[in-house]
């Protein structure tokens, strides 16, 4: 079966790289070949987080183009397989004339992409975009989601079908650790500039944690300069990639995932707490949206609604070595059997064979 896939990013873009890319070498396996599309190379994301927001959206611009041409051309595919959208902001119409071209197609969201669109603060954007991913979902012969809230999203529009498939890890990229009780506990969190607001969120019941216990914190993927914004604690500060982020996670002790309870929030796919599992890590996440169903409570982690929910549950595995081991040990067996590459991808082979055959069971 011979698949094109239009990816967003490549392998540095985290949305890609987890939701599509690092299943191929083992769709190869299931005799899936896959042809990768990616709309923006590195140098795009390099120039939106650390650059010029011009000369990104030049970029943007410039490889819409070749993205046009790509479809124009035509390749013998049994499948298309797109990542959200095949063109952000451009209205519905001159989307669904080049879906046209790729039919049949899959779509694949791992976040409340569409949110972008009927919640923008413009009104233009909300008005003539607000209904788009609705429509993409409506045309596709499967819209594969990261979790419920995607799913019911994508019935509500009036997708054929839907197949829930979480955002996973490679299980053989990570193993567990086990710190001794004889060094500074390590509060932990991995993400981006994108999304530290939500540390910055949580500042104050992290800098009393850290200072009661006598923890550290360590940040993986933010500003440099977010530690600025702390006070009584200066948090380590690491810069992101893919080569470290296993071993920055084997650092800590502790991993966390604060959210907002909003909309977009609700649309997430955990994939923090996800790794910090996968490493053996008991975790202390937000009480929101897809968190409630990796998190089950009490047993490879816990969910806090409050802060002094989140103060009382990180103070608990600062202190209890034992109980950090633990929920350690349930959640790596929580990753190996539903949370990883080896869990997912035959069913992630069949819903895009079933969708080839003009249906999405999986």
């Amino acid at each position: 079966m011979k698949v094109l896939l239009f990816s967003k990013y490549s392998r540095r873009g985290p949305s890609s790289r987890l939701r599509s890319l690092q299943y191929l070498p083992m769709l190869k396996e299931y005799g899936i070949d896959v042809q990768v599309r990616a709309l923006f190379p590195d140098a795009y994301l390099e120039e939106r987080y650390h650059g010029s927001p011009s000369s990104a959206l030049y970029r943007a611009w410039w490889h819409g183009t070749q993205r046009i041409v790509q479809i124009l051309r035509r390749s013998e595919h049994d499948l298309a397989w797109i990542e959200g959208e095949l063109f952000p902001y451009l209205p519905n119409w001159i989307e669904s004339a080049l879906a046209r071209s790729v039919t049949p197609y899959v779509v694949d969201y791992d976040d409340a992409l569409f949110h972008k669109y009927d919640l923008s603060q413009s009104p233009w954007v909300r008005r003539l975009l607000g209904s788009k991913i609705d429509k993409v979902m409506r045309g596709a012969t499967c819209v594969i989601a990261g979790n419920g809230y995607l799913a019911a999203r994508a019935l509500r529009a009036g997708a054929a079908r839907t197949a829930i498939i979480p955002t996973v890890v490679d299980e053989q990229r990570y193993t567990t650790v086990r710190h001794g009780a004889d060094r500074p506990s390590v509060i932990g969190w991995i993400g981006s500039p994108a999304t530290e607001h939500y540390v910055l969120d949580n500042r104050e019941v992290l800098e009393r944690v850290c200072v009661k216990y006598g923890a550290r914190l360590l940040l993986v993927g933010p500003h440099v300069d977010i530690a600025k914004q702390f006070n009584s604690v200066v948090p380590e500060v690491v810069a992101w990639s893919e080569d470290n982020e296993v071993a920055m996670i084997k650092r800590m002790d502790v991993g966390i995932m604060p959210l907002r309870d909003g909309p977009w929030e609700r649309g997430k796919c955990g994939y923090k707490i996800i790794q910090y599992m996968a490493c053996g890590l008991p975790v202390v996440a937000s009480e929101v949206g897809t968190n409630n169903d990796i998190v089950r409570h009490g047993e490879n982690g816990f969910l806090a609604a409050s802060a002094s929910a989140w103060e009382k549950r990180l103070g608990q595995l600062l202190t209890d070595w034992s109980l950090r081991s633990r929920m350690g040990l349930a959640g790596r067996m929580c990753v190996e059997n539903e949370y990883s590459l080896k869990a997912q991808a035959p069913r992630l082979a069949e819903v895009l064979r079933n969708a080839g055959r003009g249906s999405c069971a999986a």
